[in-house]
This record gives C-alpha cells, sequence and structure tokens, in this order.
C-alpha cells in the first residue's frame, strides 16, 4: 500500500498561491503559483532575502541558548527574550503520523522549532507584526495533529527588535483534515493529483 508525505509546508505553498486569485493559471510566471509548483514538484526553491533572515534569526536563538552567541550580534536583544523562554526545549523535533485522509495513506511530517514541556514554539522572522497574523496558517493545526501531547502552540515573531508572541490552544483549533481533504480537491480538479502522488510518496 503506497504511502505519501504531506507538510505543512505544501499546504502554505498551496494556500499563498491562491490567496489572491483562485482561478490563476499555474502556468503563468507569477511567483506564489511558480514557487507552489516547484514546492509540489520537490524541486529547491531559491532563498529569498526574507527566509536567509529567518534562518539566521532562528540559528542566532539557537546559539544563545547553548552559550554559543555573544551580546552586540545583530538582533541579539530580541533574540535572547526568546531564547529564554525556549531554554529546556528540545530544538527540532522531527515527528510523523500515519493517517487515513480522503482513500489515501498519509505520513503527517514536521519539524518543530522547539516542544517545550507540552508546548510547541515556533519562531517567525517578520517586518510586519498584527494580532491574528498566523491565525489562518495550517501550521498550529497540523503540528497538533502530530503532537497529541501538546496542548498549546505558540508563534514567537520577531521583527530583530521586538517579540510578539500569538498563542492557540489544542481545544480551540481547528482540525487539518478539512484542509488536506480540500487539497486534494483542489489537485483532482486541475489534473496535478497523479503529480503529487508521484513526488511525494513516503519511501
Amino acid at each position: 500500500m503506497a504511502r505519501y508525505l504531506m507538510t505543512h509546508s505544501l499546504l502554505a505553498a498551496w494556500i499563498y498561491a491562491l490567496k489572491e486569485n483562485p482561478y490563476e493559471d499555474l502556468t503563468t510566471d507569477r511567483d506564489p503559483a511558480a514557487d507552489f509548483m516547484r514546492t509540489l514538484r520537490r524541486e529547491p526553491i531559491p532563498p529569498t532575502e526574507a527566509m536567509q533572515n529567518g534562518n539566521d534569526f532562528e540559528s542566532l536563538v539557537t546559539r544563545i541558548v547553548y552559550g554559543r552567541a555573544a551580546a552586540g550580534e545583530q538582533w541579539y536583544d530580541a533574540a535572547a527574550k526568546i531564547a529564554g523562554r525556549v531554554r529546556g526545549g528540545v530544538p527540532q523535533y522531527k515527528v510523523n503520523k500515519t493517517v487515513e485522509v480522503g482513500g489515501l495513506t498519509l505520513v503527517l511530517h514536521g519539524r518543530l522549532d522547539w516542544l517545550k514541556a507540552g508546548e510547541i514554539v515556533d519562531i517567525k522572522f517578520t517586518k510586519n507584526y498584527a494580532p491574528g497574523k498566523f491565525y489562518d496558517s495550517t501550521q498550529h493545526p497540523m503540528y497538533f495533529e502530530l503532537v497529541p501531547e501538546a496542548q498549546q502552540f505558540t508563534y514567537l515573531a520577531s521583527n530583530g527588535s521586538a517579540v510578539w508572541p500569538e498563542t492557540y490552544r489544542r481545544d480551540e483549533t481547528r482540525s487539518i483534515i478539512p484542509d488536506i481533504l480540500d487539497f486534494f480537491d483542489w489537485l483532482r480538479a486541475v489534473d496535478l493529483m497523479a503529480l503529487y502522488q508521484q513526488k511525494w510518496e513516503a519511501k
């Protein structure tokens, strides 16, 4: 029986590609659609400046936690606030869960920034923040499905100087399964289901 990988990143790329125009022709050069197709084909996507800043900031938090960073580095104060919050947790925690969805056997996969005492913490580097920024994200619903013992998910967003926590509880978070079913319906509607099954089959 074939099994297929499913990640928050794939769902997020799909949702972002359709956000402005759900009927966008995927053969155009519009970046979100092109990025989604690269993600669907599992091709590497060159990191943008924003992506690189996010990676660098997250790395700085980890280095502070383990005493490998010095005060005075760019973004140090904000990263130190986050480091204090996640210290004692498990970084880069990988988790899989096999589920049946829409007639397919899926392996849900995620890599948590930090897992600490029943709380999942995800670090976001963003230029702009408003309360509820991550409400519609597929990330916390996916990770709650993956980590049944977690009762709380907190995004720690930062622009390098301020830090904004945004927390969701399990009991107030929707299931990720309807999102996956919607994704499959869309793939079938645009004749991309075979490509998904080819590229995302679990080894």
